[in-house]
């Protein structure tokens, strides 16, 4: 394993790569923070990178909007302040620039960037117009992760921020020591040994299942010691299936509802929780030592419970009402059950399966880690070793193996590009099972238990060559320079476009030339044609496609398309799931189609290609 200093050089060398600014530094340190954090990009989520200048203390902002389809009741903003190396100095650099976010939101800041100006307006709207289950986070993005002092003063803020902006306010920090630790803990599940004690009562049924009730107070206290010994509390749910989905998530607000109105009938209302951990010693009758343990089912009642008690009984106070009082006590004969699985050391199929089946009974509706998926844990390594690319299946992953050959050249095998397990996933969908809009639109579908993640992987076809595949198609859209920042405005928002139908000239290729042209056929073709250096002709076939598509003024252009004359929306046009299926929504996208297949059938490389494809 490698250290937190090897990892943290490796994370930052392609942030400080070509001699940017200060505030170029600021922005790649945020972006790659918030995609390695929370997996936020521009694909999903409006990313806002502010001047450094005039940025009124806000380096990023992230607007999620609410969604009615994933049971996000309520709009969030995310205003993170981006400390870099040196930039950040404890204490009152948390203090300094959390005073200048919360001066320029009252009007306090008049020499803002145009950018900075915009985005402030829209800000004030929003806190204007806020409604209970919107939220305003506050997110402090370091190296190193804070100290308990720095946490305190973090704390602090969120405090300030509450009696400025209402309940609304939250804070939170993120360092590169969070990411290596979630990598860290992926790669070396029972080297680390973790001890935390839970005072529960608990019964043995069998030599690896305990069963009992645990005080919701003393949850909180087993929570708020693993965070003190970890240093991020999102660990304890890395063997999860999913995240905490947030208070304004429905069952959240009732988990918290519960404990708020009516807390001694919590452990009637919920399911309880399991927690898996290497190994269980008792420390006393009603107290237990769980070695590495985390919560595999339960995140929500967990973080809900977590939410409210650090709310209302962390909150200092010397003279608390008779209120307060009142429900302290009934706090006190609160309980949840639960439920404790001995997994040993290497327990990693037991661990798996009770995570599956405990959860089997929830919708998930947030992405998932596809790192606990078993086909994804067998897929890796062969992906690897057939094609010489590094399948990251974990966020971070990819950092601390470039890290590792860094620090070991000799090793073997040495890997020099990498493919992300997730993003594969969307060029399938998009160019395989036509859904580019969906890909550009949405990350849920695709992790596991979601629509699309159940249709690629669930008829047994999928699997190392099909992401390879994809792959070949990512890389092929990255050499046209699609995505954030490109060059030409016709390719910002149409990667998936692009694959969808870079896809379907191979799929016409085929069909054309009397070949098999199924899935597994296409995906074989693209291989072969990228290995005969071939894909570049369907490549600049696709990307005229594109541009003379995107481009207002031409001959069966997207701005013709019926749907988005009446929408005037690109973006939502874009993300459509209509978007390439039949000839209502985008008739203009067809016609284009059509014309470009039978130009490409009239390709010089046609013959070359057909001999390469057909090839053994």
């Amino acid at each position: 394993m490698i250290s937190l200093d090897q990892f943290e050089a490796q994370w930052l060398e392609e942030i400080t790569a070509g001699e940017p600014t200060t505030t170029q530094l600021g922005h790649r340190f945020a972006e790659k923070i918030l995609r390695d954090w929370h997996e936020i990009d521009s694909a999903t989520s409006e990313v806002i990178l502010c001047d450094g200048a005039g940025d009124g203390g806000i380096d990023a902002a992230v607007f999620v909007r609410h969604d009615a389809d994933e049971g996000i009741e309520g709009d969030t903003w995310m205003l993170v302040q981006s400390k870099y190396g040196t930039a950040f100095n404890g204490a009152e650099t948390i203090s300094a620039e959390a005073q200048k976010v919360f001066a320029t939101l009252e009007g306090k800041r008049e020499r803002l960037s145009s950018l900075s100006s915009e985005l402030v307006d829209r800000l004030r709207t929003f806190l204007a117009n806020i409604g209970p289950k919107d939220r305003l986070e506050y997110v402090l993005a370091t190296t190193r992760r804070l100290s308990a002092e720095e946490q305190e003063y973090l704390a602090n803020i969120k405090t300030l921020g509450r009696a400025k902006f209402a309940d609304c306010f939250d804070v939170d920090s993120v360092s590169i020591e969070t990411i290596y630790n979630k990598v860290a803990e992926e790669d070396a599940f029972g080297a680390t040994k973790l001890k935390v004690t839970l005072k529960t009562v608990v019964a043995s049924s069998g030599t690896i299942l305990l069963v009992g009730a645990t005080r919701l107070t003393e949850v909180f206290k087993f929570m708020q010691d693993y965070k003190a010994k970890s240093g991020d509390m999102d660990l304890l749910y890395e063997k999860n299936v999913r995240k905490f989905l947030g208070n304004k998530r429905k069952v959240n607000k009732g988990i918290e509802s519960t404990i708020e109105s009516c807390p001694e009938r919590f452990g009637l209302y919920n399911n309880g929780i399991t927690i898996v951990a290497e190994s269980v010693d008792r420390v006393s009758s009603d107290e237990v030592q769980l070695t590495n343990p985390f919560i595999v089912n339960g995140c929500q009642t967990t973080r809900s419970i977590w939410s409210v008690l650090q709310r209302r009984i962390n909150a200092g106070g010397g003279a608390p009402t008779e209120a307060h009082k009142q429900w302290l006590e009934r706090l006190n004969s609160a309980v949840v059950i639960t439920k404790i699985v001995v997994v040993g050391s290497e327990g990693e199929e037991l661990l798996t399966e009770t995570t599956r089946y405990t959860n089997s009974q929830n919708a998930v509706g947030e992405k998932d880690f596809i790192a606990l998926e078993k086909d994804f844990r067998t897929w890796a390594p062969a992906f690897n070793s057939k094609y010489g690319v590094f399948l990251e299946i974990q966020r971070g992953a990819w950092e601390a193996r470039r890290a590792y050959q860094r620090q070991n050249p000799l090793a073997l095998p040495h890997y020099e590009e990498a493919a992300y397990a997730f993003d594969l996933l969307k060029a399938y969908a998009a160019g395989w099972l036509t859904e580019p809009g969906i890909a550009y639109a949405k990350n849920p579908p695709f992790a596991p238990g979601g629509t699309l993640f159940n249709r690629i992987t669930g008829g047994g076809l999928f699997g190392v060559d099909a992401l390879y595949a994809a792959y070949r198609m990512q890389k092929l859209a990255d050499s046209y320079a699609f995505g954030r920042g490109a060059k030409k405005q016709t390719r910002g928002q149409t990667r998936y476009l692009f694959i969808m139908v870079a896809v379907d000239l191979v799929r016409d290729f085929l069909l054309n030339n009397q070949l098999e042209y199924t899935h597994a056929a296409i995906c074989s073709a693209i291989a072969k044609l990228y290995s005969a250096d071939l894909l570049k002709h369907v490549g600049d076939a696709a990307v005229e496609l594109i541009d003379d598509y995107l481009t207002t003024g031409n001959e069966d252009s997207l701005f013709q398309e019926p749907e988005f004359l009446k929408m005037q929306d690109l973006n939502a046009f874009l993300k459509s799931e209509k978007l390439g299926k039949g000839e209502d929504f985008s008739p203009r996208l067809r016609t284009q189609l059509s014309m470009a297949k039978r130009l490409f059938r009239r390709n010089a490389a046609i013959a070359e290609m057909k001999s390469v494809v057909s090839t053994a």
